[in-house]
């Protein structure tokens, strides 16, 4: 009996690592935003922003989450993205694909922002 019960635990043991090497070895779907070039992307997501006096234009692909420093947007293109920002009063905001919003007396002062 006891030969038996060490076969049973080696057969249980053996079935652990084959199922943690499966998950560990089968590729999930990873989802990371991409900062990229605006050059001919009427597609991505592009935000004109500005902070102590510098201004930038930015723009990001493909759904994931991303710090955004605090800066002040003055206007979001979404492109073929629907987005949720987050702003530092700690308000999420969706705004769908498609859209172009100007915020030219209020801008939002925006922490990260997220492709979903």
């Amino acid at each position: 009996m006891i030969l038996k019960g060490k076969k049973a635990f080696g057969s249980l043991a053996a079935a652990a690592a084959v199922a943690a090497t499966l998950t560990v070895g089968v590729p999930s779907p990873a989802f990371a935003i991409d900062h990229v070039q605006c050059v001919g992307g009427e597609n991505y997501l592009k935000i004109y922003s500005h902070l102590n006096g510098r201004e930038s234009v930015d723009c990001y692909a493909n759904a994931g989450k991303t710090d955004f420093g605090g800066w002040w947007v003055d206007r979001i293109v979404t492109g073929n993205n629907d987005l949720v920002y987050y702003d530092a009063n700690g308000d999420s905001v969706r705004i769908d694909r498609w859209h172009d919003m100007s915020f030219p007396n209020n801008p939002p002062k925006v922490s990260s922002i997220q492709i979903l």
